[in-house]
């Protein structure tokens, strides 16, 4: 993004609304292009600033040029917030007066603060209208059919926006090779686990193997053993939720703080049960794992048990009760995911957690 030799801006190609960065300073704009760039934004740029008023408050962060301070504080722009005035060192007194005339946030000296300067780009610029939903499935016993069921839910979800599911369950068959996408290309736990460092948005949702709308983030096929790192999760599961409108989490069973805090930080948490006085069973026990959750439910798989009778023994809501689907094991073994028809059980359980009518999820 750059300006025209009158300083107008000239407008960004994309869609969102673009940090902008204001100075007549050509070393500290390349600066400030470098470190932009790091933080994967693509800014609007302006030296003058009457032009740059129209982008002044749609922007989501401004970035001010020391050598521009003055000039900006006499044509007094309206007061908003995330307005940063950016020295290349050491910043003199009278800047830090002048940027509480315009009403700048603080005053910020280059030289120390580069890597804090590109976390803020990438959060202020990554902000969503609305904050993407998690939701963490597990299964009460082995078998229930939660991994199924949390393909099932992202499937479902990308029919309305875009949404991910994330593989936590490193023996698990792998979300992936359920979507048949094991072999195409796209970042994956083992490259993430390399990587140090802030996570964007949009280079998670761009680097994912997709199926239409839904992003997979999983292990490499042959991979072997491998274990889940908690830095890793994190971004993960933060860079998703800010790229995302709805990111499932699929939860192994194992006992573990890390998986516990996963389940913390998912926004609801779904139980996958049989319906069977076994599976029931391991389902009370599961709840009581979860005991300090603020939303969790049941899904119920099966028909042998009436749902208000493991409610009362579970305590926790039925959210969702269904049979078994036909020809669920042929379609998942062919790749092609567990939600085929907008008819079947699974379906209508899916619609109903998402709380979508069935006949808008194919």
């Amino acid at each position: 993004m750059t300006t025209n030799t009158t300083g107008a801006l000239i407008a960004p190609s994309r869609t969102a609304p673009a940090a902008l960065i204001l100075t007549a300073d050509a070393s500290l704009l390349d600066e400030l292009l470098a470190l932009a760039a790091a933080a994967d934004v693509a800014p609007t740029t302006a030296h003058e600033p009457l032009a740059a008023l129209a982008s002044w408050t749609r922007a989501p962060v401004v970035l001010l040029g020391a050598d521009l301070a003055e000039e900006v504080a006499r044509i007094a722009p309206e007061k908003r917030p995330h307005v940063y005035v950016v020295a290349h060192q050491r910043a003199p007194d009278d800047l830090f007066r002048t940027a509480l005339r315009i009403g700048a946030e603080q005053v910020v000296e280059l030289g120390g603060s580069s890597g804090w300067l590109v976390e803020l780009l990438a959060d202020l610029t990554e902000q969503r209208a609305a904050r993407g939903r998690v939701i963490g499935v597990i299964g009460g016993s082995g078998g229930a059919g939660a991994t199924t069921f949390a393909c099932a839910l992202g499937q479902g979800a990308a029919k309305h926006g875009d949404a991910a599911v994330i593989d936590c369950d490193p023996q698990g068959p792998g979300l992936d090779r359920m979507l048949g996408l094991e072999r195409t290309e796209g970042f994956r736990w083992d490259a993430l686990c390399q990587t140090t460092g802030r996570l964007s948005a949009r280079a998670l949702r761009d680097a994912l193997p997709h199926a239409g709308s839904l992003g997979v983030l999983s292990w490499y096929v042959g991979s072997g053993a491998q274990t889940l790192q908690a830095f890793a999760v994190r971004e993960a599961i933060s860079a998703a939720r800010r790229g995302h409108e709805t990111v499932v989490v699929d939860l192994p069973r194992t006992p573990d703080k890390l998986v516990d805090e996963v389940a913390a930080r998912c926004d609801r948490l779904l139980i996958v049960t049989v319906g069977s006085v076994l599976g029931v069973s391991a389902a009370v026990r599961m709840r009581a794992r979860f005991a300090g959750h603020p939303d969790v439910g049941l899904v119920l798989r099966g028909e042998g048990i009436d749902a208000a009778d493991v409610e009362s023994a579970v305590r926790l809501r039925v959210v969702a009760q269904m049979r078994d689907q036909p020809r669920l094991a042929e379609a998942l073994d062919l790749g092609l995911g567990p939600l085929r028809s907008r008819r079947g059980p699974l379906a209508r359980a899916v619609a109903t957690v998402l709380g979508l009518p069935v006949e808008e999820l194919l």
